[in-house]
């Protein structure tokens, strides 16, 4: 379940090793280039942190982040 926090949506996913990891974020960063909205994350191993913010709105959430936010989540099923 994505957090609301410090005006972020906020989420960290496990995965099985880091193929596997970076394998989603190629796929997220794919789908954020087309939405030209392009997340905060950070990448240890196995583990994927995302932050969600929109910079051009004043660092605030807004659908944009939203709506990416729900296309993460289909991505990693």
């Amino acid at each position: 379940m994505w957090k609301k926090e410090n005006n972020s949506l906020k989420k960290n996913f496990t995965f099985k090793d880091f193929s596997e990891a970076f394998a989603f974020m190629t796929r997220v960063a794919l789908a954020a280039e087309k939405m030209d909205h392009h997340p905060y994350w950070v990448n240890v191993y196995n583990k994927v942190e995302i932050t969600l913010n929109t910079h051009s709105a004043g660092d605030i959430v807004t659908d944009k982040d939203r709506k990416l936010a729900k296309l993460i989540d289909k991505i990693r099923k």
